[in-house]
């Protein structure tokens, strides 16, 4: 007799927690993919693409009220001014303190670039001077073998110094 009480006690535990369960939603979304939740679609998903709702006649209806009476209210806040929208003090504390980092990532990023432009336009100013000089200059090939440079090499150096100045020196 016991063991039909444990029996009947275990299946009316599983009833029970399989009840959650059954109060799922399942819809294809706009890429036709299956969407599976406990909450309804969005506002503007058609009956068509609704696969399955929650059982029971209050829970399918009461929760798709709410979404769609909130989906104007958030679109006519959209088509206020922004100064309208922001009637939270900390909501706008927050949305400030967010572009106030993203323009100083932004500017630290110019910074940076700016760097190392003018790093480039010191070496390439550097070479330049070595190049007008007159000294003998070489180069290690790709066989790695030592090469001093001719005229022609030196007038191709001279050029690429040249226009390496005039890009990163503005």
């Amino acid at each position: 007799m016991a063991r039909w009480n444990i029996v009947l006690l275990a299946a009316l535990l599983g009833l029970t927690l399989a009840v959650p369960a059954s109060a799922q939603w399942k819809w294809r979304d706009k890429a036709g993919h299956t969407q599976y939740s406990d909450l309804p679609p969005p506002p503007g998903t058609p009956e068509s693409a609704i696969l399955q709702r929650p059982r029971g006649g209050s829970t399918a209806a009461a929760p798709r009220a709410p979404m769609a009476a909130a989906a104007p209210a958030s679109a006519a806040s959209a088509a206020l001014p922004p100064a309208a929208r922001a009637s939270d003090p900390e909501l706008e504390a927050r949305r400030k303190k967010a572009e106030q980092e993203i323009a100083d990532k932004k500017k630290a990023e110019e910074d940076r670039i700016a760097a190392a432009r003018a790093e480039n336009c010191g070496r390439a100013k550097e070479a330049l001077r070595t190049l007008d000089s007159g000294i003998r200059m070489a180069r290690v090939n790709e066989k790695g073998e030592r090469v001093v440079l001719d005229d022609a090499a030196r007038a191709a150096e001279t050029k690429r110094a040249e226009s390496a100045v005039a890009s990163d020196c503005k």
